[in-house]
């Protein structure tokens, strides 16, 4: 029986059951402007971890499945912490953290966005989203 933790093709969007985060909002030193390392600005970050949630639908036990808040620590320290130039490495070091900590999350997507950015025109946010997978990046 195929489960979720198949691996899959890079260009292929992982399928199955997931864990959602959505809007995660913390203030961080990201950046490469002197600006952005001393005064700091808003990040908002989703994230997907995909894991077999059948057990834990069945059981209706924490332990049959991973806490929310388990990967909302790792995005909490990661953005709170030490400076990164690109939100490309602090996505990185949240998907990579993830995956080391968590065998049961099968592949992760994390989106890091910059609310607040000087550009000329109005925009929601500018960021990045990556998607690292078990057996692949880690």
């Amino acid at each position: 029986m195929a489960t979720s933790s198949t691996v899959i093709g890079c260009d292929e969007m992982p399928k199955g059951d997931k864990l959602v985060l959505r809007g995660l909002k913390f203030h961080g030193y990201h950046g490469v402007k002197p600006e952005e390392r001393t005064l700091g600005q808003k990040f908002v970050v989703d994230v997907d971890a995909w894991m077999d949630l059948r057990t834990a639908g069945k059981s209706d036990l924490l332990s049959d499945t991973l806490s929310y808040t388990d990967i909302y620590r790792i995005v909490k320290e990661v953005v709170e912490g030490s400076p990164h130039n690109l939100l490309e490495s602090v996505a990185e070091r949240i998907s990579s953290t993830t995956l080391s900590k968590y065998p049961q999350v099968n592949a992760v997507r994390v989106q890091v966005q910059k609310p607040h950015v000087a550009v000329q025109g109005p925009v929601d946010y500018l960021g990045v989203e990556i998607i690292r997978y078990r057996g692949i990046d880690i």
